[in-house]
């Protein structure tokens, strides 16, 4: 038996009328007649007495009634409160981050937390080569990733900052001295690639293949993490691309970063389950947003 045909017998069984039961349940009165007959034949007789003028329930109709009531209020009062419970922003809410804390994060964790007192938000680093999988596993609650996400199961929010590239090289690299390079520069420097279950566009993000006239870039092994990289830099291994941000936060002797021109920006977001969404996750997508058009306004 199905909850929907044991919530259209009761809302029957008080309406005494089809259509108005239709109506309640926002079904078809075809339909529920469907849902009716499916209940009589599983229990094997029928639970009302029907004719063109009217219906009532029938002794066994009755009979199941009396002792379906009780558990049928408890199991609906159960999912209101169930209900009511995913309406609040309470509690905890888990927040993963990509490598570096920058102010968009941090300042978007503040916001929320100002506006919900009651809710407090942990931080969790998610792997810069794995950017999804805590995310389905249900470690986080939503995540800060790059935009735009094409992965059909994820929902994300709007774009919280648009920053420009920088590339990381060794002090030791021809580039290091240099204002600026142009990205089809790139084709002449090994990039660090990701390894790891990245999905390929999320990858050419981080380590594009070609420049963006077509010239293919080489690329200079993978990593796993922005340390790891860091660290192949360092050793004049390759370059590797941050945005401005996180590459202001990493900042060190021996790695110079070099601003890069003709990229399209690093664009940040929020990106969450779409079957898991709750109303904490929408509340804190709001805050970040909020939080994204005050430090904007400021700059302007």
């Amino acid at each position: 038996m199905e909850f929907r045909e044991l919530e259209c017998f009761v809302v029957l069984s008080e309406e005494l009328h089809f259509a108005r039961t239709a109506e309640r349940l926002y079904l078809s009165p075809g339909r529920v007649s469907q849902l009716i007959s499916s209940l009589e034949t599983g229990i094997g007789g029928r639970l009302f007495q029907r004719t063109s003028r009217s219906v009532r329930l029938t002794p066994l109709g009755e009979r199941f009634l009396a002792d379906l009531r009780p558990a049928y209020d408890g199991l609906a009062s159960a999912v209101s409160r169930a209900k009511a419970a995913a309406r609040e922003v309470t509690g905890a809410i888990r927040v993963g981050f990509l490598a570096t804390p920058t102010e968009v994060v941090t300042g978007s964790v503040q916001a929320f937390e100002r506006r919900y007192p009651g809710c407090e938000v942990e931080l969790v680093e998610i792997p810069l080569s794995d950017p999804f999988s805590k995310l389905r596993a249900g470690q986080v609650d939503l995540a800060f990733t790059l935009l735009p996400v094409r992965e059909p199961d994820l929902a994300t929010g709007e774009g919280l900052n648009e920053v420009s590239y920088q590339l990381g090289v060794s002090v030791r690299h021809p580039l290091a001295g240099r204002a600026s390079i142009a990205a089809e520069e790139l084709s002449e420097v090994p990039l660090i690639g990701l390894d790891g279950p990245a999905p390929r566009d999320w990858r050419e993000r981080v380590a594009p293949s070609v420049t963006p006239s077509g010239r293919p870039i080489p690329l200079a092994g993978t990593v796993t993490t922005s340390q790891e990289g860091l660290t192949q830099v360092a050793l004049n291994r390759g370059g590797m691309l941050f945005c401005t941000p996180t590459a202001a936060h990493h900042r060190r002797p021996d790695v110079s970063f070099v601003p890069v021109t003709g990229l399209r920006p690093s664009i940040m977001g929020l990106a969450w389950v779409k079957a898991a969404e709750t109303a904490a996750i929408r509340a804190f997508d709001e805050a970040a947003a909020g939080h994204a058009l005050g430090v904007e306004s400021l700059v302007a």
